[in-house]
């Protein structure tokens, strides 16, 4: 583990998050070199400690899990209990919180009102606060009382409407984006408003919904509907303004073929021996091509699956015809760039089985090194007694009266 401190070195954030959203967040910020102090349920933590299997660690007498779902935000953080339920444990929380920068939470909309954990009990005491709000559908508005889930997100936002076959059911992307998106957008607003403290000396509140990002990230799918009032379409693997842009059909598979331009179907259609269909009047533009469709994919489909992937791709790569393979995740994992890149990591950690923990890498590469990775994900409540006694000054006589009392 790097001991090197990264951009956000001096940094605290206390993050009260859980499942995703949040925790890809201040994952992120953890990896920037920020001091992440991740406050947890005792005895129980963040529900995806217990979303196995498959098990980095299984379940022990008095300890949950720690699934595959977990390790995969929760990197570079401290955990502590603290029974936030308890008015001794709100206490807590509100001194941590006046130490720390940033304060991250994906609690129902009110629900932290009711301990006076929320950005209206604390601005004002706090002014240099950070506060994240993430929620289904933020603060505001006829739905920010529902509780958000990805997938009802993907529903309601649009993405499932664009994904799967014409012809076959609504398809959900196959990891949850919805969430892992708003947890970039929650990273970056947050590291927004650090610069914007600096010129003006206060914090803020940042009001952040699945929903909202689910929506802002349909990109060109939503500015066509804007633009020409028709409502996008599922196409499969294929793109809705550029053809031949999908999957096709080998003898041994398949593969992506992403003819971008003129330029390169001319190339893609004399490589393969038919030459005359870049000259044919229904394909010689791209928006001829997007136009007859219907007749030019069949063509080539019966085209692409007489030869081997490996044939395909040997011929037109080195003649700069953009196409690729489908991996499966097995594959992703042993592709030498993916190596190169070190987007698989180890850490050391002693309670894994064989004292390692594995990782997916950050995708940050910078001259300067920005990202660090110092901790493996904790174990529920590995470091209570450390936060404790370095940040609040509590000795062990007083954590062990809040142990009796079940604070922490």
């Amino acid at each position: 583990m790097s001991e090197q401190p990264g951009p956000l070195f001096g940094v605290r954030v206390l993050d009260l998050s859980r499942v995703l959203a949040g925790p890809v967040a201040t994952q992120l910020l953890g990896d920037l070199g920020a001091d992440v102090l991740k406050v947890e349920r005792p005895g129980i933590g963040d529900d995806t400690r217990q979303w196995g299997p498959p098990w980095a660690r299984p379940a022990e007498e008095g300890e949950p899990g720690q699934s595959a779902y977990f390790l995969s935000a929760n990197r570079n953080k401290r955990s502590l209990t603290i029974d936030i339920s308890n008015p001794s444990g709100q206490a807590l929380v509100r001194t941590l919180a006046a130490k720390c920068d940033i304060f991250v939470e994906n609690f129902k909309v009110g629900d932290l009102a009711r301990f006076r954990l929320d950005w209206n009990s604390l601005k004002d005491v706090l002014p240099r606060l950070i506060y994240c709000s993430i929620s289904g559908f933020g603060q505001s508005g006829p739905y920010a009382a529902q509780p958000g889930y990805d997938f009802l997100v993907q529903g309601l936002g649009g993405v499932m409407s664009i994904t799967g076959e014409p012809d076959g059911p609504p398809v959900k992307v196959g990891v949850a984006v919805a969430d892992i998106v708003c947890g970039l957008y929650a990273a970056v607003s947050v590291l927004a408003a650090l610069r914007q403290r600096e010129s003006s000396g206060h914090g803020q509140h940042i009001d952040l919904g699945l929903f909202d990002t689910q929506v802002a990230w349909l990109a060109n799918q939503g500015l066509s509907y804007l633009t020409s009032g028709i409502v996008p379409r599922r196409l499969g693997n294929a793109h809705p303004s550029i053809v031949p842009y999908q999957v096709f059909p080998a003898s041994d598979g398949y593969f992506i073929l992403c003819v971008g331009n003129d330029r390169q179907f001319r190339q893609f259609a004399e490589l393969a021996g038919v030459p005359e269909l870049a000259s044919d009047p229904r394909f010689v533009t791209n928006p001829q091509r997007v136009t007859n469709r219907s007749e030019l994919i069949p063509l080539l489909e019966a085209l692409t699956c007489r030869r081997p992937v490996g044939a395909w791709l040997a011929m037109l790569q080195p003649a700069g015809v953009p196409c690729g393979a489908v991996n499966d995740i097995a594959q992703v994992f042993t592709d030498p760039q993916v190596r190169h890149r070190e987007m698989m990591v180890e850490m050391p950690d002693p309670a894994a089985a064989d004292g390692v923990v594995r990782l997916i890498g950050n995708p940050i590469h910078g001259s300067a090194k920005p990202v660090v990775y110092r901790r493996p994900p904790p174990r529920l409540g590995e470091h209570t007694d450390e936060v404790l006694e370095e940040i609040l000054g509590l000795d062990e006589i007083e954590r062990s009266r809040l142990r009796k009392m079940g604070v922490i």
